[in-house]
């Protein structure tokens, strides 16, 4: 075997560091116009500009916060689909209700979510994974023409093994079936499992990389939405996905503190057309749904509200910022997540110091160990300005719950964390009814007295290696 020259080994290490540097001046332009924050662009630009080799290939997988081939795939593609959203919009009119000039928040997040305030809804606050998943199965067993599913987790456990034979059973009986899931976040279960639900009719698909080789690139978007619709009729929407943990069964958390919404009415043809734009980015198909829903007796009003990186701007962002500049008397969120950016993080400042009572309930055990340590470097820039941290003892807390006075009430998917605000798409359901707004101050309320708060000594009084740790994992906010 002749081995290279070392001139030419050297002159091939040399164009190969050329190179390099070249495709990192190019991509530190990319860069400058596309980042969204300075504090991401200097560190792009840094990165870039010193390990070209490294950075390049890593700024296509998680540099990018525009998931811009989604935008271009959503209805660009197809006029059906642009058509079905338009009749959907059309329909939708029947029931939309006029917003007062004074609910700034609510005509925000109708602007931002693309999706109108409706009449006629029915709400049914599903609280923890009892009620939730005896409430999805039975829905599910019911359907007669179609199953819309998608979860960000399913994994291949107990409860895991349930929903694969509701889906199978459904598909067998001859109702069509479609499972859209996030690869990312389920990477656990296994082939067979997927195997095993398209031999019986079950339409699979992954989100995100099955049509567009390039789409392999941009595995730092993801699909966090957890969908259920049930022949255009009834939907489910929150935070619970698949698995036996969500049944308080893990070992690690025990107890799981999460809450889940089941809606009838108009609000369904908002849910069904957030699904149907996420299939049609997946498979690159159009769906035959149902739009015909009648009003429920209910009356109640809700607004569906998605939100994602395929977004012109920050919408979940602008919404919780908003939340917290229009609220007057209260505004109480539950994350499993606290890793606000600068804005949020100023609104929710500023809405405290003006004596708003700003609560954010959040676990008190670690599910992401990064996320967590993230968490403390918070303390001092929001308990000494009267934002009040609240760590939930009773288990894991895991629910994406809003409540604004009392005029405003949400339940999703979407966290108070970079992922949610910029890279996860997310959906939630928004509702002024009073008695909707009850139940959710009342189960807070509850929730509140399994807490305990938070005071900034338990980060300031720590160790300078526990404060070092916080700090260096809240640089790495942008992608956990």
């Amino acid at each position: 075997m002749t081995w290279p020259e070392p001139e030419t080994i050297a002159a091939v290490g040399a164009m190969a560091l050329l190179l390099g540097h070249v495709l990192g001046g190019v991509h530190v332009l990319h860069a400058l116009m596309h980042v969204r924050t300075s504090q991401g662009t200097i560190a792009w630009v840094i990165s870039l500009l010193t390990f070209p080799l490294f950075a390049v290939p890593l700024y296509w997988v998680v540099g990018r916060t525009k998931f811009t081939g989604y935008v271009r795939g959503r209805r660009a593609e197809d006029e059906r689909l642009r058509t079905l959203a338009e009749e959907m919009h059309r329909r939708l009119r029947h029931f939309r209700i006029d917003i007062p000039e004074d609910d700034l928040f609510e005509r925000a997040a109708e602007t931002l979510g693309g999706l109108p305030f409706t009449r006629g809804n029915e709400l049914q606050l599903l609280i923890d994974g009892e009620e939730t998943f005896r409430e999805v199965f039975k829905a599910m067993a019911s359907a007669e023409k179609y199953l819309c599913v998608n979860f960000y987790i399913v994994k291949n456990d107990r409860v895991g093994s349930k929903f694969q034979q509701a889906l199978m059973e459904r598909a067998r009986a001859g109702v069509r079936v479609m499972f859209l899931f996030d690869e990312i976040g389920s990477h656990k279960f296994p082939r067979r499992y997927l195997a095993e639900l398209r031999d019986a009719g079950v339409e699979c698909m992954p989100f995100g990389t099955n049509r567009h080789w390039w789409s392999r690139l941009q595995i730092n978007f993801r699909n966090h939405r957890k969908i259920v619709i049930v022949d255009g009729k009834e939907a489910f929407i929150g935070g619970l996905n698949v698995g036996d943990e969500y049944l308080g069964r893990d070992q690690k958390f025990g107890a799981w503190r999460d809450t889940h919404l089941k809606l009838r009415g108009p609000a369904v043809q908002a849910v069904q057309l957030v699904f149907l734009e996420d299939w049609f980015w997946a498979a690159g198909k159009v769906l035959d749904l149902q739009w015909g829903n009648l009003p429920e007796t209910a009356d109640q009003v809700a607004a569906i509200i998605p939100t994602g990186p395929a977004d012109p701007v920050e919408s979940w962002q602008l919404i919780v910022a908003e939340a917290a500049n229009t609220s007057r008397q209260r505004l109480w969120i539950a994350s499993p997540y606290f890793v606000p950016d600068e804005g949020v993080l100023t609104a929710l400042q500023t809405a405290a110091l003006r004596g708003v009572d700003v609560r954010i309930l959040l676990p008190a055990k670690p599910d992401h160990l990064l996320v967590w340590l993230s968490m403390f470097s918070y303390y001092e820039q929001a308990i000494p300005y009267g934002v009040k941290l609240y760590r939930y003892e009773r288990g894991f807390l895991h629910q994406k719950v809003m409540l604004i006075d009392s005029r405003l009430a949400a339940v999703g998917t979407a966290n108070l964390d970079n992922r949610s605000f910029r890279l996860n798409f997310e959906i939630m359901a928004f509702s002024p009814d009073g008695a909707f707004v009850d139940e959710i101050d009342h189960m807070l309320t509850i929730d509140f007295t399994h807490a305990r708060e938070a005071k900034v000594e338990e980060f300031t009084g720590r160790s300078i290696f526990f404060r070092a740790a916080c700090r260096a994992a809240r640089l790495l906010a942008p992608v956990q």
